[in-house]
């Protein structure tokens, strides 16, 4: 599992880095009234948490990522699943966000 969290660990170092760059795009939309939303993800997405920023989702995943280091190994190898798919749903919403606003 060590290498596991060696790889969660700088995944999650380039996750912050890119949700810090589009949560900059972000509040540059809506400080020129766009970008209108509710929620970055939807309900259903396997996020409890709910905001209009990559930040508080990545913060999310690392307090998952945390709790999953103080797990025996098979209850982490559960864990790691839904954890995984958080990521990977951030990393690609980031990357489609940013690749619409360079097509504009």
């Amino acid at each position: 599992m060590q290498a596991v969290h060696q790889q969660l660990q700088e995944t999650l170092q380039t996750l912050h880095r890119k949700a810090v760059d589009a949560d900059q795009i972000l509040d540059s939309l809506q400080r020129d009234q766009k970008g209108k939303f509710a929620a970055v993800f939807a309900d259903d997405s396997g996020f409890s948490t709910s905001a209009k920023r990559f930040g508080p989702y990545v913060q999310e995943i690392a307090n998952d990522w945390q709790s999953l280091k103080e797990l025996d190994d098979d209850a982490a190898k559960q864990a790691l699943a839904p954890l995984v798919k958080k990521i990977e749903l951030a990393l690609v919403t980031i990357a489609q966000f940013q690749q619409s606003l360079s097509k504009n």
